[in-house]
Protein backbone atom coordinates (compact mmCIF):
# COMPACT_ATOMS: atom_id res chain seq x y z
CA UNK A 1 0.00 0.00 0.00
CA UNK A 2 1.50 3.30 -1.10
CA UNK A 3 0.55 6.95 -0.50
CA UNK A 4 -2.52 7.76 -2.52
CA UNK A 5 -3.99 4.28 -1.99
CA UNK A 6 -7.17 3.69 -0.06
CA UNK A 7 -6.42 2.04 3.27
CA UNK A 8 -8.29 -1.21 3.87
CA UNK A 9 -10.95 -1.00 6.56
CA UNK A 10 -10.48 -3.15 9.64
CA UNK A 11 -11.95 -3.69 13.09
CA UNK A 12 -9.50 -4.97 15.72
CA UNK A 13 -9.40 -5.49 19.48
CA UNK A 14 -7.65 -2.82 21.51
CA UNK A 15 -5.00 -3.68 24.08
CA UNK A 16 -6.77 -3.16 27.38
CA UNK A 17 -10.26 -3.88 26.04
CA UNK A 18 -12.76 -2.79 23.45
CA UNK A 19 -12.23 -2.61 19.73
CA UNK A 20 -11.94 0.01 17.03
CA UNK A 21 -12.27 0.31 13.27
CA UNK A 22 -10.03 2.36 11.01
CA UNK A 23 -13.00 4.58 10.14
CA UNK A 24 -13.55 5.33 13.82
CA UNK A 25 -9.86 6.11 14.34
CA UNK A 26 -9.63 8.52 11.41
CA UNK A 27 -13.00 10.26 11.88
CA UNK A 28 -11.52 13.03 14.09
CA UNK A 29 -8.42 13.47 11.91
CA UNK A 30 -5.30 11.75 10.58
CA UNK A 31 -3.70 8.87 12.45
CA UNK A 32 -0.35 7.17 12.26
CA UNK A 33 -0.58 3.38 12.25
CA UNK A 34 2.62 1.66 13.39
CA UNK A 35 2.66 -2.05 12.55
CA UNK A 36 5.16 -3.87 14.76
CA UNK A 37 6.26 -7.12 16.35
CA UNK A 38 7.64 -7.18 19.91
CA UNK A 39 10.72 -9.25 18.94
CA UNK A 40 11.76 -6.84 16.16
CA UNK A 41 14.89 -4.82 17.08
CA UNK A 42 14.01 -2.02 14.65
CA UNK A 43 10.52 -1.80 16.22
CA UNK A 44 12.18 -1.56 19.64
CA UNK A 45 14.18 1.39 18.27
CA UNK A 46 11.27 3.10 16.50
CA UNK A 47 8.32 2.95 18.88
CA UNK A 48 9.82 5.07 21.70
CA UNK A 49 10.32 7.89 19.17
CA UNK A 50 6.73 7.47 18.00
CA UNK A 51 5.74 7.73 21.67
CA UNK A 52 7.41 11.16 21.81
CA UNK A 53 5.44 12.24 18.73
CA UNK A 54 2.22 10.91 20.27
CA UNK A 55 2.92 12.65 23.58
CA UNK A 56 3.26 15.97 21.74
CA UNK A 57 -0.42 15.74 20.81
CA UNK A 58 -0.07 16.88 17.20
CA UNK A 59 -0.60 13.45 15.65
CA UNK A 60 -2.53 10.52 17.05
CA UNK A 61 -0.45 7.35 16.95
CA UNK A 62 -1.87 3.82 17.10
CA UNK A 63 0.24 0.71 17.31
CA UNK A 64 -0.84 -2.40 15.44
CA UNK A 65 0.78 -5.33 17.23
CA UNK A 66 1.32 -8.66 15.52
CA UNK A 67 1.59 -10.30 18.96
CA UNK A 68 -0.79 -11.34 21.71
CA UNK A 69 -2.02 -8.99 24.43
CA UNK A 70 0.34 -10.26 27.15
CA UNK A 71 3.48 -9.88 25.02
CA UNK A 72 2.33 -6.49 23.70
CA UNK A 73 1.63 -5.16 27.22
CA UNK A 74 5.09 -6.28 28.35
CA UNK A 75 6.65 -4.54 25.33
CA UNK A 76 4.77 -1.33 26.16
CA UNK A 77 6.04 -1.38 29.76
CA UNK A 78 9.63 -2.10 28.71
CA UNK A 79 9.79 0.59 26.00
CA UNK A 80 7.57 3.24 27.63
CA UNK A 81 4.81 3.09 25.02
CA UNK A 82 1.48 4.60 26.10
CA UNK A 83 -0.27 5.21 22.79
CA UNK A 84 -3.29 2.99 22.07
CA UNK A 85 -2.52 -0.29 20.40
CA UNK A 86 -4.65 -2.60 18.29
CA UNK A 87 -4.05 -6.35 18.28
CA UNK A 88 -3.82 -7.91 14.84
CA UNK A 89 -4.73 -11.56 15.60
CA UNK A 90 -1.79 -13.86 14.95
CA UNK A 91 -4.08 -16.53 13.54
CA UNK A 92 -4.81 -14.48 10.41
CA UNK A 93 -3.25 -10.97 10.64
CA UNK A 94 -6.28 -9.32 8.94
CA UNK A 95 -4.97 -5.74 9.14
CA UNK A 96 -1.35 -6.61 8.31
CA UNK A 97 -2.45 -8.65 5.32
CA UNK A 98 -4.89 -5.93 4.23
CA UNK A 99 -2.07 -3.35 4.31
CA UNK A 100 0.26 -5.83 2.54
CA UNK A 101 2.84 -5.71 5.34
CA UNK A 102 5.95 -7.68 4.42
CA UNK A 103 8.17 -6.54 7.30
CA UNK A 104 8.01 -4.41 10.42
CA UNK A 105 8.02 -1.72 11.45
CA UNK A 106 5.86 -0.27 8.72
CA UNK A 107 4.17 3.07 9.36
CA UNK A 108 1.21 4.59 7.54
CA UNK A 109 -0.41 7.97 7.99
CA UNK A 110 -4.08 7.57 7.15
CA UNK A 111 -6.34 10.56 6.55
CA UNK A 112 -10.07 10.89 7.29
CA UNK A 113 -11.86 9.04 4.53
CA UNK A 114 -9.14 6.38 4.45
CA UNK A 115 -6.49 7.70 2.06
CA UNK A 116 -2.89 6.80 2.87
CA UNK A 117 -0.82 9.99 2.81
CA UNK A 118 2.59 8.75 4.05
CA UNK A 119 4.46 5.48 4.50
CA UNK A 120 7.76 4.39 6.03
CA UNK A 121 9.26 0.91 6.06
CA UNK A 122 11.91 0.30 8.70
CA UNK A 123 13.70 3.22 10.36
CA UNK A 124 14.78 6.51 8.83
CA UNK A 125 15.98 9.20 11.22
CA UNK A 126 15.28 11.87 8.61
CA UNK A 127 11.71 10.67 7.97
CA UNK A 128 10.91 10.30 11.69
CA UNK A 129 12.29 13.81 12.23
CA UNK A 130 10.10 15.19 9.43
CA UNK A 131 7.05 13.33 10.80
CA UNK A 132 7.72 14.87 14.20
CA UNK A 133 8.12 18.34 12.70
CA UNK A 134 4.75 18.02 10.94
CA UNK A 135 3.26 17.05 14.31
CA UNK A 136 4.99 20.00 16.04
CA UNK A 137 7.42 17.80 18.00
CA UNK A 138 11.14 17.14 17.85
CA UNK A 139 11.27 13.40 18.54
CA UNK A 140 15.02 13.49 19.20
CA UNK A 141 16.72 14.58 22.39
CA UNK A 142 20.29 15.61 22.99
CA UNK A 143 22.30 12.47 23.53
CA UNK A 144 20.04 10.18 21.50
CA UNK A 145 22.34 7.88 19.58
CA UNK A 146 20.29 6.71 16.63
CA UNK A 147 21.29 5.42 13.21
CA UNK A 148 20.36 7.27 10.07
CA UNK A 149 18.66 4.22 8.56
CA UNK A 150 17.80 0.61 9.38
CA UNK A 151 15.78 -1.87 7.35
CA UNK A 152 12.75 -3.44 8.99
Amino acid sequence: MQPGSAAPEFRLPLLGGGEASLGELTAPGPVLLAFFKVSCPVCQLTLPFLERIHAGGGLRVYGVSQNDAKSTAAFHREYGVTFPTLLDPESSFPASNGFQITHVPTLFQVEPGGAISWRLDGWSKRDIGELGARAGVNPFREGDAVPEWKAG
